[in-house]
């Protein structure tokens, strides 16, 4: 029986197996990638359907993570896993400093610029693009923006970015409606 998905993110990806005894490769989704060993109750989705699974040891390998599968111990069984995505619940996701925020907090918010007087509507957060440099904000256009257009905007709080709210859902920016 599959849980409903509210509230659930997915927190990486089982790429392979490692070695002979269980353990398997995990792309995290999270940064620093260790923070994905920290989660302690996960999930996978396997055909659609959401399935608990424990992992009983993890590491760093490499520029990726291995963990142990509990209760698998040979490469065979650890070979069913591989391709599957590991999710956890958003609310075992550790507290950030006031500010802060995670991408899954960002998405869907509006962004609004200030123009004159007034403010315009750009569109809405569909997704984050890590650069290395800095964070970038996907804004896709909406039945309410003033076009249609998508716009890929800096994600720098204090500069480019100069509010968050949460509980308006919205973002507002330092942006040209023109850019």
């Amino acid at each position: 029986m599959g849980e409903p998905e509210t509230g659930l993110l997915t927190v990486g990806k089982i790429t392979g197996c490692y070695g002979i005894k269980g353990w398997v490769k995990i792309h995290s989704f999270t940064e620093p990638g260790e923070n994905f060993l920290t989660f302690g109750q996960w999930m996978i989705r396997r055909r659609g359907v959401l399935e608990p699974i424990e992992f009983d040891d993890g590491k760093r390998h490499g520029k990726g993570l291995v963990a142990h599968i509990a209760g698998v111990d040979d490469r065979t069984l650890a070979e069913a896993y591989t391709g599957l995505e590991v999710v956890a619940r958003a609310d075992s996701l550790p507290p950030l400093d006031e500010g802060d925020y995670y991408w899954h907090q960002l998405q869907g918010l509006q962004v609004w610029c200030r123009e004159g007087d007034g403010r315009v509507l750009l569109g809405t957060v569909d997704y984050l693009i890590e650069t290395g440099a800095n964070d970038v904000l996907v804004v896709k256009a909406s039945a309410e923006s003033i076009d249609d257009r998508e716009r890929l905007i800096p994600y720098l709080p204090g500069d480019v970015v100069t509010r968050v709210d949460l509980e308006q859902a919205e973002i507002e920016v330092d942006w040209f409606p023109d850019e």
